[in-house]
């Protein structure tokens, strides 16, 4: 076997390792040789593996590639998302496997799976056509699992809606998409495209369309204003667990794209009017996801609003377009990440013991389960950017990050929704810990995994606030990526 294609594997190592758990969960659940919650312990056992061989034998060096005929590039950034992926699903799997319905489907392994193959390829990709292919490979198992519970109205309905906004989303994109490889003169290679623009006859107004135009596809990935009305409905029917994974990984794997193209494909030097309407997008996104979850009475829903609020702040770092922008935009994601998980996890333990994810059946929680309280302190701490939480050290980089890029009305700006958001984070909290549960409330019950995946997470949301130096330590190393 010749050096390159011995590189070209292992480039693709993790992904086709994925690609054979599928086969074995597959194979698995058809044959009857594992069945229930024992998928869910099979796939994340797998899932354990492909992160240890991938962490072992296939990390990028400092300068990255360029691989597969340069569709897709391996580096730190690449491969620092790839594995938050792998993460996201395994703790996902851990809030998923003792829901009926939901746990004991092999189908919802093999597509959350297959979602999560799409999002290693969407951080991968390097050109316009794989940026495509890879987001359809992960948005459209996520339109099935979102309307999964085929029995509740609601979960069909999100299922529904989901897909219908993400099929025009893709088709408004694809259009968009289409625009740009004419105006570059038929590039698709990000960098030959950035090439291409940045040297077109094409009107600059036209130029400009096309990018707004495929700025609306990554908006709606997002969740960022003004595509960002999908998110509180779908949220709100779809299975908590997968909600949780919209939220999160899906989110993530849109940002991962986005800066890559933000960065490579549409540089603010050759593209000046692209970083201006990402830092107009951020300042609406931050402002009007944290206003409209103020008057939320469903967890699930104040939940969905304050994601669309943390999209503005994520978005800062892209607009500041520096090394400090990109590392604070990776380590944001990953504190991001593993605590919006936690605050799902506490919503999923309440809605499977109350049948509702009302706020208000969070009455009393400090008697009822005191240590699911601590987890619900953590998580909703963190993301309200509470010192010494991780959620504030995280805030904290990338205001410095838009500061340093002189954008210190951007900076302002995110300072005033983090008060706004800290209000509705400790309104849900005063439930929690000041209001006396019902008369007849019973213990909350919670399983095995689920306290495992939430006693691990609150513990994460401590140790990186008050030791956040290895974990910003990936998010400066994969800024190498692109900022050497």
């Amino acid at each position: 076997m010749s050096a390159l294609n011995t590189a070209m594997l292992l480039a693709l190592l993790p992904e086709l390792l994925v690609l054979a758990l599928m086969g074995v969960v597959l194979v698995a659940d058809l044959a009857g040789w594992v069945q229930g919650r024992k998928l869910g312990w099979l796939t994340v056992v797998g899932l354990a593996v492909v992160l240890a061989v991938s962490l072992s034998v296939a990390m990028p060096n400092a300068a990255g590639a360029a691989v597969w005929g340069n569709t897709l590039r391996h580096d730190a950034l690449s491969f620092v998302f790839r594995m938050l992926f792998l993460l996201a699903a395994g703790l996902t799997i851990f809030f998923s496997m003792d829901l009926p319905g939901l746990g004991d489907r092999g189908a919802f392994y093999l597509l959350l799976l297959a979602s999560v193959l799409g999002m290693m390829l969407m951080a991968m990709a390097n050109d316009l056509i794989m940026l495509f292919l890879a987001m359809e490979t992960a948005t459209i198992p996520l339109y099935v699992l979102a309307g999964f519970f085929t029995g509740r109205r609601d979960s069909v309905e999100a299922g529904f809606k989901y897909l219908l906004f993400g099929a025009l989303a893709s088709g408004v994109m694809l259009y968009g998409l289409s625009l740009l490889y004419g105006f570059s003169g038929g590039a698709v290679e990000f960098e030959a495209v950035a090439r291409g623009l940045s040297e077109t006859a094409a009107p600059r107004w036209a130029v400009l369309a096309a990018l707004m135009v495929v700025l609306a596809g990554f908006a709606f990935k997002v969740a960022a204003v003004p595509f960002h009305f999908w998110a509180p409905d779908v949220y709100q029917g779809a299975p908590t667990p997968i909600a949780a994974f919209l939220s999160t990984a899906s989110k993530a794997a849109g940002f991962a794209l986005l800066v890559r193209v933000a960065l490579v494909a549409f540089p603010g030097g050759t593209m000046p009017w692209w970083g201006a309407a990402l830092a107009a997008m951020a300042a609406a996104t931050m402002t009007l996801g944290n206003l409209l979850a103020l008057t939320q009475t469903d967890l699930k829903r104040l939940l969905a609003y304050s994601s669309i609020g943390h999209a503005g702040y994520i978005l800062m770092g892209v607009v500041a377009a520096t090394k400090l922008g990109l590392t604070a935009v990776v380590f944001y994601l990953l504190v991001y990440l593993l605590t919006n998980l936690a605050a799902f996890g506490v919503v999923t333990v309440l809605e499977r013991n109350t049948g509702s994810p009302a706020v208000a059946h969070l009455a009393g929680l400090y008697k009822r389960s005191p240590w699911l309280t601590l987890a619900t302190l953590a998580a909703f701490l963190s993301l309200a950017g509470v010192p010494p939480f991780a959620g504030f050290v995280a805030k904290v980089w990338v205001f410095m990050a838009a500061v340093e890029a002189k954008l210190e009305w951007l900076a302002v700006v995110a300072v005033l929704n983090s008060i706004v958001g800290i209000y509705y984070y400790l309104v849900v909290l005063k439930v929690a810990y000041e209001y006396d549960p019902p008369a007849d409330a019973q213990p909350l019950q919670v399983s095995r995994p689920v306290v495992w995946a939430l006693a691990a997470l609150a513990v994460f949301v401590v140790v990186a606030g008050v030791a956040f130096g290895p974990w910003f330590g990936w998010g400066q190393w994969a800024a190498m990526a692109l900022f050497p």
